[in-house]
């Protein structure tokens, strides 16, 4: 018996709630969401927009987005909720001519999502959206967890990271004194 697989939102970072206008919560079932730029002209997108575009699945419960979402088991009556919760949006917030078309249509979304779920559950998947000749496009890649016979798996590198976020009540500070650095010595050379 083949269980039920469909893709679920994931946050390993709070990224998410800064690059996307609105983030989908951790843990929501998820479809491409490519739909919502049909209208779009896509390369006017800037900013939050255009990274939704780029890279955002969107999850059916908050039609937030989620660079990222993970294979999950899923029964029957979740897949029906899921399909729910999107044709409910479909109709309320973009329009749909009726429950019953929505749902048609939610039910296409989310059985595409359900063929993106070959690899094994836990498996995360990564999507690249594109616009070519008037078209728009997806890609979808795998990400897999290093092996420990990979290059920097060790046990002292397992939780390096290049970069890693802070979250913080105050407002950053967004000041830069571009003549200062421009002027201040230039250290390229010195003492080496």
């Amino acid at each position: 018996m083949s269980s039920l697989k469909l893709p679920r939102t994931i946050r390993l970072d709070p990224s998410d709630t800064f690059v996307f206008a609105q983030a989908a919560e951790p843990g929501e079932w998820a479809v491409t969401g490519s739909f919502l730029f049909w209208d779009a002209d896509v390369p006017l997108l800037d900013g939050k927009a255009r990274t939704a575009f780029r890279s955002g699945f969107l999850g059916v419960t908050s039609l937030g987005f989620s660079t990222l979402v993970v294979v999950s088991e899923a029964t029957p009556v979740e897949r029906d909720a899921a399909v729910e919760d999107l044709a409910r949006h479909l109709c309320e917030r973009l329009g749909a001519p009726s429950l019953d078309v929505a749902r048609v249509a939610a039910a296409e979304e989310i059985e595409f999502a359900a063929s993106l779920c070959q690899p094994a559950i836990g498996s995360v998947i990564a999507l690249h959206r594109t616009f070519e000749d008037g078209e728009i496009r997806e890609a979808f890649r795998t990400l897999h967890q290093r092996s420990p016979g990979m290059a920097g798996a060790d046990k002292l590198h397992a939780h390096a990271r290049a970069f890693s976020f802070v979250e913080t009540d105050e407002e950053p500070e967004e000041r830069a004194d571009l003549i200062g650095m421009a002027t201040a010595p230039s250290s390229k050379g010195e003492g080496r």
